[in-house]
């Protein structure tokens, strides 16, 4: 089989492997539910 080029399949979360609701932006590659846990390690900050 060949490897899928494009589309929602091609992109998966570098740390649960889903494909649902990635964050590409800034080289991300991580699903928003890895994001919320993550976020303040890697650096983001939260506003209210």
């Amino acid at each position: 089989m060949s490897k899928k080029r494009f589309g929602r399949g091609s992109r998966k979360c570098k740390v649960c492997g889903t494909h649902r609701a990635v964050i590409r932006r800034y080289n991300l590659y991580i699903c928003r539910r890895c994001f919320r846990e993550k976020a303040e390690k890697i650096g983001f900050k939260k506003y209210e």
